[in-house]
């Protein structure tokens, strides 16, 4: 081989591996705003900004799901399709994949890493957990791939967070509670989620945190709901027939089927602190006279459609934050107006507030409930 060609050879190669190996080391840490700062809204001032080198697309991008068996669950793998079928999301993926692998944490991990050998390109996590991941963020951004969580997210500054104020939710509802109660004592039930994720640690540490510093005599009972109607109908109906009477009730998801626990015990109504569910807020304005006072806040499962926005941001070279925060949809009692914060027309097992309109993510039920459940 003569000189000049193998010097050109070498060079080339050079310049291939430090691109490479640049690409591969993750994102830079840059400054900010975002493109598009009215959506990638950073948690706090001091959030830092990461950038990927852009990538040409279309992309393959999987959701890795964990815990599959309630309707916020089901309700984020339908809309999560949606949002990948709309024409101009279409247009820039090559693949849109999802796995949903139940409580297992080691599954889920298990299934991160096999996107990450397939060659995808980014992968949507909704964590069973929020610390066992740390192994798995290093190994995507050594590969270069854009790795998002949503909804329930890591303890780390190293992969993208995409989240309400989860700890804030409970202190609304801590707060609603003390406010709505006389005396600033009483028994309270709090039906919590799924165990070991970082929605039920943070909300509960946010009402319980707020029933601390009233300064009040507060009891609380804690029962575990898994976010889901049917366990949380059950649980509930347990409960009071153990302890008879509750002045007050926090639930995390399954907010619907409490309040039929409650009515089928004939338990008095008491002030509910509760999830967004169209079931629940139906409820609310139906028994509000009877007494039946509530505030409804949560978070749609358009969080998935907002991480996968922030993904695409990202492998095009966007800035985007670590930690984005959103927007929580809240009504109180009397605000509950059929049409507007829920729809009577619709099912029970709907949530209301699935919208993002500063990320441009706003989707009707018909559009959401016209999708599978299924794994694709």
């Amino acid at each position: 081989m003569n000189t000049p060609l193998r010097s050109m050879l070498v060079a080339t190669a050079a310049s291939l591996a430090m691109s490479v190996a640049a690409y591969a080391a993750g994102p830079e840490i840059v400054k900010g705003p975002s493109k598009d700062a009215e959506c990638f809204k950073p948690l706090a001032a001091e959030t830092k900004f990461f950038q990927w080198p852009k990538k040409e697309g279309p992309y393959r991008i999987a959701l890795a799901n964990g815990f599959i068996g309630n309707t916020w669950r089901i309700q984020m793998i339908q809309t999560a399709k949606a949002y990948a079928a709309l024409p101009e999301v279409k247009a820039k993926l090559k693949e849109f994949k999802v796995v949903s692998t139940g409580d297992d944490v080691a599954a889920q991990i298990a299934a991160v890493d096999n996107f990450i050998n397939s060659g995808y390109d980014a992968i949507v996590v909704n964590a069973q957990n929020p610390t066992a991941f740390k192994p798995v963020i290093k190994r995507a951004n050594a590969a270069g791939i854009v790795l998002v969580a949503f909804d329930n997210t890591l303890d780390t500054d190293e992969a993208i967070n995409v989240n309400v104020d989860q700890k804030g939710l409970g202190e609304l509802w801590g707060n609603w509670l003390v406010k709505n109660i006389p005396g600033n004592k009483g028994k309270l039930l709090e039906v919590r989620g799924v165990t070991g994720t970082s929605v039920d640690r943070d909300r509960h540490e946010g009402i319980q945190e707020v029933l601390k510093k009233s300064g009040g005599n507060w009891e609380s009972v804690e029962v575990v709901g898994r976010w889901d109607d049917g366990t949380a109908q059950k649980v509930v109906a347990d409960a009071i027939a153990v302890h008879k009477h509750f002045d007050g009730v926090s639930v995390q998801g399954g907010s619907t089927g409490t309040i039929r626990a409650m009515i089928d015990a004939k338990h008095p109504f008491v002030p509910v602190g509760g999830e967004t569910e169209n079931g629940f807020r139906k409820l609310c304005a139906e028994y509000s006279k009877e007494g039946l006072k509530c505030t409804s806040a949560g978070t749609g499962p358009a969080q998935v459609a907002v991480a996968i926005k922030t993904a695409i941001a990202a492998l095009e070279g966007e800035v985007v934050p670590q930690s984005i925060t959103l927007p929580l949809s809240i009504v109180e009692d009397p605000n509950f107006k059929d049409g507007d914060s829920f729809y009577s027309k619709e099912t029970d097992n709907f949530f209301v507030g699935n919208s993002f309109p500063t990320c441009g993510i706003n989707f009707s039920a018909q559009e959401i409930m016209g999708q599978t459940k299924a794994d694709q």
